[in-house]
């Protein structure tokens, strides 16, 4: 059982994990019995001596110094069918919430508030998932007023099946009630990780780092805009991420046809990404040099992205796209991705 990078105090308290943790021996018990046992529920409390985890059998205390190593691992499935499917809305944005990463991070009762300088929607928006702790008027007065401060547009995202009407949403009818605007639509896209491996067409080599390598970086930079100051700490966000590149070198630019291969940067020519959150696999920041698209490289470095991951034990994996993006969606379908449910984001107009 892998640990949970850096320090179990990381995970957020509600998260569901599995801690493997050693029993405490006695004279009474049998020298031959298990020394250790797993504890698998949700973290709800944690102290800098213990961890409480709530298990089907009750609430279990366990010392921090009897820890063997512990992780967190996807929520229960709600609804039948495949793994990928099987999670209810709510329960996929929260799987998906820490997939993508922001400068700041503040809870609002079991709602996430984050901003990242305004460096992508994603980083600068609340995950109004569960319950405030406020009543809805109250919560969204306090969204408005955090968002106020930090000089950014107040922005929710609101999630449901795909198609969903965001005023059918309690919070949807209060946003747009203010004069909140609702964005384009985006879908959420689930698949078996083995399965995105299986697809893989075969290319060139890809480069696989966890680290933010420079030259990555600059390649991100071509495909959107991005705020220098800010895009690192988001990129590197997560509680881990994996970065994927193809360069042109080995014969590359030859084998793809490329007239003027020496006029090329040296940089990468297709790059993504994953950000590895309660045991699933988030895929994003895919793109190719418009030069070479349709050459397969996005789909043969997706597939190497979903292999690392099927080593690492990963099961699962999520990405968005664009609901009106119908050749990235021809893409990832063919991958073995299906149409789990969309989201849009509710913005309030100006900044604060």
């Amino acid at each position: 059982m892998p640990g949970v990078p850096a320090s179990f105090d990381a995970v957020r308290i509600g998260a569901r994990v599995v801690v493997r943790w050693r029993l405490e021996r006695s004279h009474e018990v049998d020298a031959q019995g298990p020394s250790m046992t797993d504890s698998v529920g949700k973290l709800v409390a944690r102290t800098q001596g213990d961890l409480t985890v709530a298990t089907r059998q009750g609430d279990v205390v366990i010392p921090r110094a009897r820890i063997v190593a512990a992780k967190e691992i996807p929520p229960r499935p709600s609804r039948r069918g495949a793994a990928h499917l099987a999670l209810s809305v709510p329960d996929l944005q929260r799987v998906m919430g820490p997939s993508w990463g922001a400068l700041e991070r503040e809870a609002l009762g079991e709602w996430e508030l984050r901003a990242s300088r305004g460096f992508t929607q994603r980083g600068n928006s609340v995950l109004p998932v569960g319950d405030p702790g406020l009543p809805l008027s109250s919560a969204v007065d306090r969204v408005e007023a955090w968002y106020a401060v930090r000089g950014l547009p107040a922005k929710a995202v609101l999630a449901g099946p795909v198609g969903f009407d965001p005023v059918s949403d309690a919070l949807g009818a209060e946003l747009l009630s203010r004069g909140w605007t609702v964005a384009d639509r985006t879908l959420t896209l689930t698949a078996a990780t083995a399965q995105v491996a299986a697809t893989d067409p075969g290319g060139p080599d890809v480069h696989l780092d966890p680290e933010l390598d420079p030259r990555w970086l600059e390649a991100y930079r071509q495909s959107r805009a991005s705020v220098p100051e800010a895009a690192p700490g988001v990129l590197r966000g997560s509680p881990r991420q994996l970065f994927a590149s193809i360069a042109l070198g080995g014969g590359l630019a030859q084998k793809l046809g490329l007239s003027t291969p020496g006029s090329r940067a040296p940089g990468p020519v297709a790059i993504g990404r994953l950000g590895i959150a309660h045991g699933w696999a988030g895929l994003g920041a895919v793109w190719t040099d418009p030069d070479l698209r349709g050459r397969g490289l996005a789909a043969h470095l997706t597939a190497s992205l979903a292999a690392a991951a099927l080593r690492e034990g990963l099961q699962l994996m999520h990405l968005q796209v664009e609901a009106d993006n119908d050749t990235a969606i021809r893409l990832y379908e063919r991958l073995g991705f299906a149409r789990h449910s969309s989201y849009v984001y509710v913005t309030r107009p100006g900044a604060g």
